[in-house]
């Protein structure tokens, strides 16, 4: 088994038409990045500045117990801030107090900007500002816009990451060269990855963010990233600024997708292909074997994606190439044609790709197309599921660990379930 990838085709749908809708979305906001974004760094606390539908959409998508002590809170933005009768940032200066008096384990402090702090034009740059400079240097205190007026749910992810590239430590040009992960993973996949990585090695290994905010990174002119996520645009262009490359690759979903992105660090590093042969082929036999097991219930089985996580073209490509299924269309919020240049290579040729939405048009599209499985939001699933279409909730997708050769099964799984549960009503109704 080869593992030399190519990564330039000189077909697939790097320059296939998109179709572009500007219309009513479903989405959730970005301020849903803050349930794995508060997991992964671990001496972080998130205090979204925002409403009661705030508070309650975070508590319902976390599923906080009861007796939790969550790294994420809300501070409530009531009647008299919107009316202006109150100081909104005296207020959030007497939270943030109470807050950091009550917690002495928390390291840097995220304000988190939503719809209704926006409305009323809460400056938390200045308030992040003024705030750091009564509690440096024992807590950092930043600020990111999880709105979701304009963005789709993961972007709370890229925003909150691009507001730390400032604070990452300068590296000089004198320093050796080192790799950077961009994009949080669960932490058994980013062991399994650093794994992988050192074995092969990969000199200075870093992952961003770290599970400790008092080890960021150095990031400098000699400093090499991989993204682990389609949706860091503004982060990969923080880092840009900051004199970091880029090591252009797919995502690391299944075993293609895994060893083309290991690739590209053996790449740049110079690792011979003996030894990323050596590295990898026990690996990636184990998931294609696996993978040839599971191929059979979704070979040739249409599938059709809702905008929804910006994870859907990798997703799609996985589908395709390792699986055998059939793409009737593939929807995503925004298309970054630079980040997902060897995605799209990889897509069959003639893909129907669409950006943005115009939910009730793109359902037409949908029915019309009568897809084995659709991959949309939870608003949109019951009622697809009413209708006899069979589902999968897009957000699962990037809770779940999925990333990685050892995880390539578990993704084949989420979207050969659902399509086993249709099979197993459809069966019991026959009966009954």
């Amino acid at each position: 088994m080869s593992a030399v990838i190519p990564l330039h085709r000189a077909d697939g749908c790097a320059d296939a038409p998109v179709l572009r809708e500007r219309g009513q979305r479903e989405v959730f906001c970005g301020l849903t990045g803050i349930i794995w974004l508060h997991r992964k760094i671990q001496d972080a606390f998130f205090l979204v500045v925002g409403s009661r539908t705030c508070a309650h959409l975070l508590q319902s998508a976390a599923g906080v117990m009861i007796f939790a002590e969550p790294r994420f809170a809300t501070a409530i933005i009531d009647e008299r801030d919107l009316a202006g009768l109150a100081d909104a940032n005296d207020e959030l200066d007497r939270v943030v107090r109470r807050l950091l008096e009550r917690r002495p384990d928390i390291k840097m402090l995220f304000l988190v900007g939503s719809c209704p702090s926006e409305v009323i034009k809460l400056d938390l740059a200045r308030a992040a500002q003024r705030l750091s400079g009564e509690f440096l240097p024992q807590v950092r205190i930043l600020n990111y816009s999880g709105s979701g007026i304009e963005t789709t749910f993961t972007q709370g992810e890229d925003a909150c990451l691009a507001s730390l590239v400032p604070e990452l430590p300068a590296a000089g040009a004198q320093e050796p060269a080192s790799l950077m992960v961009v994009g949080c993973l669960p932490d058994v996949v980013e062991d399994q990855l650093a794994r992988h990585l050192r074995a092969l090695g990969i000199p200075g290994l870093q992952f961003f963010p770290p599970r400790s905010s008092r080890a960021l990174p150095a990031v400098g002119p000699n400093t090499r990233y991989l993204l682990a996520q389609p949706f860091l645009g503004e982060t990969a262009r923080a880092l840009d600024a900051r004199g970091a490359r880029r090591l252009a690759a797919p995502f690391p979903f299944g075993v293609e997708g895994t060893t083309a992105w290991l690739q590209a660090a053996a790449t740049a590093f110079g690792i011979s292909s003996e030894h990323f042969e050596q590295v990898t082929l026990p690996a990636r036999e184990r998931a294609t074997r696996v993978l040839a097991r599971l191929r059979p219930r979704l070979d040739g089985r249409s599938v059709f994606f809702f905008p929804d996580s910006q994870l859907e073209l990798p997703l799609a490509r996985f589908l395709s190439r390792e699986l055998g299924m059939r793409l009737t269309e593939v929807g995503t919020p925004y298309l970054h044609r630079e980040l997902l240049r060897h995605e799209l290579e990889w897509l069959p040729a003639g893909t129907a790709l669409s950006e943005g939405q115009d939910v009730e048009r793109q359902l037409d599209r949908c029915r019309a197309l009568a897809p084995d499985i659709v991959v949309c939001g939870l608003g949109l699933a019951n009622p697809l599921e009413s209708e006899g279409l069979t589902t999968k909730w897009a957000i699962e997708l990037v809770f779940t660990p999925v990333h990685g050769y050892e995880q390539a099964a578990d993704l084949a799984e989420l979207f050969a379930r659902p399509l086993l549960r249709r099979a197993k009503l459809a069966a019991e109704a026959a009966c009954s």
